[in-house]
């Protein structure tokens, strides 16, 4: 008789996505489209340029005052696929509504 062995090998599903730096100025984010992969550990290192900002990614229930000059750290895990808008949560004048980016989870 043969005898048989089986080796599964099992990848890691969480990767990490590394430390991501953007900045909050009037009125747009920089970068303002963010791509990751499913499974990803995403951390947001923010820093608001000008005057105070905030950071709302809804879909993953983040909602950061962004203080003048101050690096804010976000983290969350990546866990469902789509592209998910965030936008500054603090009036920021005129053009608060168009600052607004999206994050893309393949």
């Amino acid at each position: 008789m043969l005898g048989y062995v089986v080796v599964i090998a099992i990848a890691a599903l969480a990767a990490d996505a590394g430390s991501i730096t953007m900045t909050a100025k009037k009125y747009e984010f920089q970068p303002d489209v963010i791509k990751v992969k499913k499974g990803d550990h995403v951390k947001l290192s923010i820093t608001a340029l000008d005057h105070d900002h905030g950071f709302k990614l809804e879909a993953f229930h983040i909602d950061e005052k962004l203080e003048k000059g101050k690096a804010v750290e976000v983290e969350f895990t990546a866990d469902q696929t789509g592209t998910f808008p965030f936008q500054c949560s603090h009036f920021c004048g005129l053009g608060h509504k168009k600052m607004k980016g999206e994050l893309i989870v393949e």
